[in-house]
């Protein structure tokens, strides 16, 4: 059978073609085709709106970054729970320590300073300087260092006065030491059992030789 006759190819037939084409390797994108009808150019489609693919996002949604803050929050108050603790527990250790190793002392310190008149006799051998709070669990503590510059052996008693901001006395404490030798030195702990927020000014009161 003779095959139908085909005329050659015109513009207006590749036109159409390659219209056709484009349509189909364009599908799903936001422009549309338009007709071949018109050789003037097709009318363009509205572009379809297409969802973000959220796969590709970094972050967090808001939801989640509002339990993230809650956990931050609540592990903040965890850690100053902690270091509160911790902060008491060392005072306590402090003091006990402190306490233990000049109760004796600080008992005949007492006794011996009750009828001692003026500052005493050995405020030239004595010196005081406060310590660092965060060595001593937050405390108000004063650093007495006692120098027997005599000739002999010597006991020592020591009166330390914790005075607030209207220079009245609330608290007392005594230290000392004994049987030091000629030369030597003795380092008691005066600490005041008062609140570590109190705002108190250790004063060296009184000290004795016998």
């Amino acid at each position: 059978m003779p095959r139908p006759h085909r005329g050659p190819v015109t513009l207006r037939s590749r036109a159409v073609l390659a219209t056709a084409l484009g349509c189909l390797a364009g599908a799903g994108a936001l422009t549309g085709c338009g007709s071949g009808g018109n050789e003037g150019g097709g009318t363009s489609t509205p572009a379809t709106p297409q969802t973000p693919a959220t796969a590709s996002f970094s972050g967090m949604p808001p939801s989640a970054l509002a339990s993230a803050a809650a956990s931050a929050i609540e592990s903040a108050r965890a850690s100053a729970s902690a270091a509160a603790s911790s902060a008491s527990a060392r005072a306590s250790q402090f003091e006990a320590s402190v306490e233990a190793q000049a109760a004796q002392a600080g008992a005949a310190a007492e006794k011996e300073l009750k009828n001692v008149p003026g500052r005493g006799n050995a405020l030239n051998e004595v010196a005081m300087t406060g310590l660092p709070r965060a060595q001593t669990g937050g405390l108000l503590a004063a650093l007495v260092t006692i120098t027997n510059k005599s000739g002999h052996k010597a006991s020592y008693a020591v009166r330390v006065d914790f005075l607030d901001a209207s220079g009245k006395v609330v608290e007392t404490r005594f230290v000392g030491a004994e049987n030091l030798a000629p030369g030597k030195q003795a380092q008691p702990i005066a600490f005041s059992r008062q609140s570590p927020e109190a705002e108190l000014t250790p004063r060296l009161t009184k000290a004795q030789r016998y």
